[in-house]
This record gives C-alpha cells, sequence and structure tokens, in this order.
C-alpha cells in the first residue's frame, strides 16, 4: 500500500517552463505519477512543469491576482502531492488537480471577500506585455476591454465565474467541465447560459458607464 511521504515545500513555479506536446505529456504523466505514488518528488516535480503554467492562467481568472494564482497553484500541487494515492485514474490527472485548486481558489476568495474590493481585485491583474507593433490606440482599447471584461467577471457569483473560466479560458468540453464541478452535464449547459447572459449585462452596464463619462 502507498504511504504518502511529506510533501516536499515547495516546487518552483517558473513560467518559463520548456513546453512539451500534449501527447508526450499524457505518456508520459502515467509513469510520472506511478513514481511519484512511490516517493518519488523528482518526477511529482515533472508534472508541476508540465501543468504549472496552464493551471495558473486559468486560475488567475478565478483569483483576480497573479500571486494569488500562484499561491493557489502551489497549494493544489502540495496538496496533490500529498493525496496522489487517492486519485483514481477515472479522469485526467489536469482535471483532478484543477478541481483541488478550483476548491483552494473558492475558499481563500471566500476567506478575503470581506476585505476585499472589486475595485482592489482589478487593479491586482497586473498589466499584459505591451506590443511593440501594436498601435498605441489600439493597444489602449484592447487593455481596456480586457481590464472591463476582468471586472465584470468579478462581480459575477463563484460558481458563473468558474464555469465561464473553464469553457471560454481553458476550452473544456462539458464533460470535464460536470467532471471538475462534480455537477450533471445538464446543470453545466443551464448554468453556463446563465452565467454567459450575466457577464453581458455587467459588461454592457461598465462600458456604458465608461461611455458616459
Amino acid at each position: 500500500m502507498f504511504r504518502t511521504k511529506t510533501a516536499p515545500r515547495r516546487w518552483e513555479l517558473s513560467y518559463r517552463t520548456l513546453r512539451q506536446s500534449g501527447a508526450n505529456v499524457v505518456q508520459d504523466e502515467q509513469l510520472w505519477i506511478r513514481q511519484a505514488r512511490r516517493g518519488d518528488g523528482i518526477a511529482f516535480g515533472r508534472l508541476v512543469r508540465a501543468y504549472q503554467e496552464r493551471l495558473c492562467t486559468a486560475l488567475l481568472h478565478v483569483c483576480g491576482s497573479a500571486d494569488d494564482a500562484e499561491d493557489v497553484a502551489q497549494e493544489a500541487f502540495v496538496t496533490a502531492y500529498v493525496k496522489l494515492a487517492s486519485f483514481a485514474g477515472q479522469s485526467a490527472f489536469y482535471t483532478w488537480l484543477y478541481r483541488i485548486a478550483f476548491n483552494a481558489a473558492i475558499s481563500r476568495r471566500r476567506r478575503r471577500r470581506e476585505e476585499s474590493s472589486v475595485e482592489q481585485t482589478r487593479d491586482a491583474t497586473g498589466q499584459e506585455p505591451l506590443d511593440d507593433a501594436e498601435p498605441a490606440e489600439d493597444r489602449m482599447l484592447r487593455e481596456e476591454r480586457a481590464a472591463a471584461v476582468q471586472r465584470a467577471l468579478s462581480l459575477l457569483s463563484d460558481e458563473h465565474r468558474a464555469i465561464l473560466v473553464l469553457r471560454e479560458v481553458e476550452d473544456c468540453d462539458y464533460d470535464a467541465i460536470a467532471a471538475i464541478l462534480d455537477v450533471p452535464v445538464g446543470t453545466v449547459r443551464s448554468r453556463l447560459h446563465r452565467a454567459r447572459l450575466q457577464l453581458k449585462e455587467q459588461l454592457d452596464a461598465i462600458l456604458g458607464e465608461a461611455e458616459r463619462h
């Protein structure tokens, strides 16, 4: 029987990770999981490097802050390492990992909701990299639009924000979303429809307010 060893203090969450093809990651993933279950921290570190950037990017839209996204991702990887023996392999490893991360992110948001304003959340997202070839006016419009979308997302409920991130950012299919959120596919469809309507309403209000000023 597998004994869970103490998790390493920290795996380096670098965004300069060498990307592997999806096929290679899936093929190697099974080997790394078997090795990590035997207590091989190096093997689990390979799993971290394979999925850290994707996970942090998805969590940014849930957490609203790059620092929080990285902290939640780190927490999720440590939790996954400790609980790796419970991974049954009935879903993809990333689906299982994202569910852990999503639950951690929602818990963090709920703990901090009373002390965090919408304005603080938006300001914490940071700026997108500048494109020297892009005209300044176009870049400014794009950044304003991105900020408006981020603000609109922050005004949605946790469940609506999560399902939009999974579908529109992560490009998950309905079955994967259902597995991550532990809800029926029918619930995914109806919740996604309501989330899109609410996002449109919030965006219309935010952009309308900007035009009036």
